[in-house]
């Protein structure tokens, strides 16, 4: 398989070579730099709150080395005061000195001393930990949505999904852009930076037990490889495929894509039917969107609806097509007033957003 795809796509061979990828992560609340940043700015705050301290109160200390006590000497009392060093060469001597460093000093060297120690777990430890978490999440993938490219179309359908009701956790995305994959990790889904096209990064992201796979690789050559190796790897996995050129629908399908989708012939659809109404268009992307006030959904009939007619739906949806032996029955023909086990509905339902229950209802 590899081989034929070699042939077909040399140039998006050699670019599978090059690249590798990296492992599944999902974004964190603070970045790991500015989680550092703010620790080791408190720490130094604290650290010059001592420093500012002994300063104004170094009547209290006695240097026995030379008497004197500069600033230079505060600064290194300070140092390890903190560290609790004590060399003995500087000490308070006298009792508001002591009181600060029982009462001010001592609570600041805890802060600091669990400052640092919460440093290192989190860079050591707990990095460790998530690392190994996000592992154990690779290896038990399953029923999740893969979406290999986050480019317009991508991101949109992820922010659908999302929107949809679908958990971000069971999203994972795969883009070779590592800017692309900092926009997706702030909505929360798992992220990959990899190339799509290549057997380890889809074995990795666990295809074969992945519900559907949406492709938008923005090129038409790499999303159809990208289909070809996906299906090479989930024959039964359900492909959604962007394409953008009329004469590469039929090579997606034949690659093993379900659903080819071509945003240039939906756009001029669009444009179509606001030639002919003013509404037409606006229903229609209402349709393609939860956020609007009634929304398309496919399923299969339960069987309290068999026998019964499209028309008379347990949803209260209206029925528009009947999916029967890989066949298409319209809402108008006699076999649609008959529902059958097994058979797939098309329907309109009222979306939750909608004033009360949707359109015509």
């Amino acid at each position: 398989m590899a081989k034929q795809l070699d042939t077909l796509f040399p140039k998006d061979t050699q670019k599978r070579r090059k690249s590798g990828f990296r492992p599944l992560r999902r974004a964190v609340k603070i970045p790991v730099w500015g989680d550092l940043g703010i620790r080791l700015g408190l720490a130094l705050l604290l650290i010059s709150i001592v420093v500012m301290i002994h300063w104004f109160d170094r009547g209290g200390l006695v240097d026995s080395v030379d008497g004197e006590v500069s600033f230079l000497d505060i600064v290194y009392f300070t140092m390890i005061s903190i560290t609790t060093t004590g060399f003995g060469d500087i000490a308070p001597v006298t009792d508001r000195a002591r009181l600060v460093e029982a009462v001010i000093v001592t609570p600041i060297r805890f802060a600091v001393f669990f400052i640092f120690v919460g440093t290192a777990y989190n860079f050591i430890i707990k990095r460790s930990w998530e690392k190994w978490r996000m592992n154990r999440i690779q290896e038990k993938l399953s029923n999740h949505v893969i979406v290999l490219g986050f480019g317009v179309s991508g991101s949109e359908s992820v922010t659908e999904l999302i929107e949809r009701g679908m958990e971000p956790s069971n999203i994972v995305v795969v883009d070779p852009s590592e800017d692309r994959l900092v926009e997706a990790e702030k909505l929360g889904v798992n992220v990959m930076n990899a190339d799509a096209t290549r057997d380890q990064t889809l074995n990795a992201v666990q295809v074969s037990t992945a519900q559907s796979v949406l492709v938008s690789a923005g090129r038409d050559d790499t999303s159809i490889l990208i289909v070809l190796t996906v299906r090479h790897l989930a024959p039964k996995v359900p492909i959604s495929v962007v394409v953008r050129a009329d004469d590469n629908e039929l090579l997606a399908r034949q690659a093993g894509a379900d659903n080819v989708i071509n945003p240039v012939r939906f756009t001029g659809l669009l444009l179509a039917g606001s030639a002919r109404g003013a509404h037409i268009s606006d229903y229609l992307a209402d349709l393609a969107s939860v956020t609007g006030r009634v929304q398309l959904v496919e399923r299969v009939v339960t069987e309290e609806e068999c026998g019964c007619s499209i028309e008379e739906l347990g949803t209260g949806g209206r029925g528009l097509r009947v999916y029967r032996g890989g066949r298409a029955i319209g809402f108008w023909e006699d076999e649609c007033q008959n529902l059958q086990p097994g058979d797939i509905v098309v329907e309109i339902v009222p979306s939750m957003n909608g004033e009360t229950k949707g359109d015509g209802h």
